[in-house]
Order: C-alpha cells, then sequence, then structure tokens
C-alpha cells in the first residue's frame, strides 16, 4: 500500500477519463471492526457497503477481501477515517495506523493508494 496526500489521491483521480476512474472505499477502523463504505462511480457519494471483524489474526484474511473487493468494485483506492485534532497517540490514532501498517504487511495490496481523512467531530463521543 502506498500512502498519498487526499488532493493528490483525488487530482489524479480527475485527470482521469470518466469510464477508467476507480471508485474509493471509505474505512472506518474500530477497536473490533472495521466499516466499510464505497462511493459511487464519480466519487461524490459514499454508501454503507459493509462491515468487517477486526482481530490481529484476521488481518490476512481481510487483505484478501480488499482484494476481491478492488477487482469486484474496480477500487482505486482507500480513504481511511483518522482523528487529526487529537494527539497522535491518542488511542483511536494509534488504532488507525497500526491496522494500515498490519495490511501493509501483508504485501496483498501492494500499489493500493490510500490517504487519511479527518474524522474528528463525527460522533457524538468526539462532540464532547
Amino acid at each position: 500500500m502506498k500512502y498519498v496526500k487526499p488532493v493528490n489521491l483525488f487530482h489524479d483521480l480527475l485527470k482521469m477519463k470518466a469510464t477508467e476512474r476507480g471508485r474509493l472505499l471509505g474505512l472506518d477502523v474500530g477497536d473490533k471492526y472495521v466499516g466499510l463504505a464505497v462511493s459511487d462511480l464519480h466519487n461524490k457519494i459514499a454508501s454503507p457497503l459493509s462491515v468487517l471483524l477486526r482481530k490481529k489474526s484476521n488481518i490476512d484474511l481481510m487483505a484478501t477481501d480488499f482484494q476481491s473487493l478492488i477487482s469486484d468494485l474496480s477500487l482505486a483506492g482507500f480513504i481511511v477515517g483518522y482523528p487529526f485534532n487529537r494527539q497522535r497517540s491518542s488511542p483511536t490514532a494509534v488504532n488507525v495506523k497500526v491496522f494500515i501498517d498490519d495490511l501493509c504487511k501483508t504485501g496483498k495490496l501492494e500499489g493500493v493508494r490510500y490517504t487519511y481523512w479527518d474524522e474528528c467531530f463525527t460522533s457524538k463521543v468526539d462532540a464532547l
């Protein structure tokens, strides 16, 4: 997997012909689950797709699932929710980074581009 800045990911997609652009997969990484949402063909609206059970022991299986989704949905990259306003060492931020690092270590998603997107204040807990 390869990290790219959000603006670069979107800029690269806009340079492509509309028929060649891929969709984006949103990942909402939690302690026990990873929520997935997929964009429309124009990358303007995301719709819920599924929820994956997250365990340290099933990261390889999750990478395989992502490979299938990339193929089946013509995905161009991942958008990973990340709490930017918090300290980088917060448990939530560390949790997201560990998950992405573990996915990278599988070697199954080589060349897949991903970026982080600010998810601060998107839930009641964050807003307090």
